[in-house]
């Protein structure tokens, strides 16, 4: 099944999507801080399938880092087929509230991360005329909740380009656009997420699925759930007046614990 790259794989989404790659046969090289999840992590999917997995601890904000993960990807001796932009945060506080530092971090993390892995990648399968990417995006990406959604904003949309540009050269793009997923991400931000709806929870696992069968069927924008969907659809086509007023309300009472 060959080789899947994927970033933030200790934890959330990304430990999932290892998980689930691995359970297809693919070999993996698991990119993320923390070197003893990674390790943890790699020593269970070896156990349980039988797979080769190679641990990249990396920070991707950090371009040195970053660059030995671009070369990875680009290595012609070691092909990788798939490419899981994964890795991201979040933050409960707005931009102008919040360190700028923190702001640069997600643009290193979220942004330039994933255009340096998705050229490496993306150039590396042209030539060989086969490949995918997945990158992991949201549905806040077509809302207007803060500098997260001009992040994922830019992430879609350049997954979209990405996929024109390499479909004549035989390599799939996906952008995953999901909604609230059950993950450790909004804890980590520090978000209060007690009276969200519990309908509007996904779980990792079927966002996982999804997203890896749309990829496999050729989707260029994956939304998993059919409420996502219509989400995505009525932000499409609203006024924008009322998009920056429903999120800025939304976004107040995430931060207010």
């Amino acid at each position: 099944m060959g080789t899947a790259l994927v970033t933030g794989a200790s934890v959330g989404l990304g430990r999932e999507f290892a998980e689930q790659l691995a359970g297809r046969g693919h070999d993996l090289v698991l990119v993320a801080r923390d070197l003893a999840r990674l390790e943890v992590a790699a020593q269970e999917l070896r156990a349980r399938y039988a797979v080769s997995v190679e641990v990249l601890p990396t920070d991707l904000a950090d371009r040195a880092q970053l660059q030995r993960v671009a070369d990875r990807l680009a290595d012609p001796a070691r092909p990788v087929d798939l490419l899981v932009n994964n890795a991201g945060f979040g933050s409960r506080k707005g931009f102008v509230r919040n360190d700028l530092d923190e702001e640069e971090r997600a643009v290193d993390v979220m942004v330039r991360a994933v255009m340096v892995l998705s050229h490496a990648a993306g150039g590396a399968m042209r030539e060989r005329g086969h490949g995918a990417i997945l990158n992991v995006s949201s549905v806040a990406g077509y809302a207007v909740m803060g500098h997260y959604s001009a992040i994922k904003a830019y992430v879609t949309i350049f997954s979209e380009a990405l996929a024109t540009e390499l479909a004549p050269h035989g390599v799939h793009v996906t952008a995953l656009c999901p909604g609230f997923v059950r993950t450790e991400f909004h804890q980590r931000a520090k978000m209060n997420m007690s009276k969200l709806p519990d309908r509007l929870w996904l779980s990792a696992p079927d966002v996982v699925r999804t997203a890896l069968d749309d990829l496999a069927r050729g989707r260029v924008v994956s939304v998993p759930s059919v409420p996502y969907k219509g989400v995505v659809g009525l932000l499409r086509v609203a006024p924008r007046g009322i998009t920056r007023r429903v999120a800025g309300s939304l976004a107040a009472r995430r931060r207010t614990r």
